[in-house]
């Protein structure tokens, strides 16, 4: 059997990331899904798109239904809340809360200390080239991102 390719490595890397969260405790699934879909929201809003339930949904790759049932379960811990569009009163978008900033702050702070523990050793450069080029594919694979979704 042949090495895996550059491809299947980065997916394999994904998968084996999205079943980590924060804690890792026995809860830590249910905190891992309020922290993927506050995530969501954070990073749409961020880069200036409504976070509707259908951009929440294209964000993580699920469904409208599935996201929907994700934006209930943080509204009700009190992560998101929900809001009128200021442009379409129609179309109702997630914001985070105070409590919402202090989910992703704990997230983040995790997320800083599991790369600091992988990349042990590492010098500085090689580091910043990691997260250049996990930047960059990012970057990539949201070449289409508009406010109307």
């Amino acid at each position: 059997m042949s090495e895996a390719g550059p491809g299947q490595v980065l997916f394999a890397f994904v998968r084996h990331w999205a079943r980590r969260s924060p804690g890792g405790d026995a809860q830590g699934g249910e905190r891992g899904r309020l922290v993927l879909v506050t995530e969501a929201v954070h990073s749409l809003t961020r880069r200036g798109v409504a976070a509707t339930v259908n951009a929440i949904a294209h964000e993580i790759g699920i469904d409208q239904s599935g996201a929907s049932r994700l934006v209930k379960g943080a509204t009700e811990a009190g992560y998101l809340s929900m809001r009128a569009s200021e442009t379409d009163a129609r179309r109702r978008e997630a914001a985070l809360t105070a409590s919402g900033h202090v989910l992703l702050e704990q997230a983040h702070h995790w997320q800083e200390e599991v790369f600091d523990r992988l990349t042990e050793g590492w010098s500085e450069r090689r580091r910043l080239a990691f997260q250049r080029a996990m930047t960059d594919l990012i970057a990539r694979s949201h070449p289409g991102d508009t406010g109307g979704r």
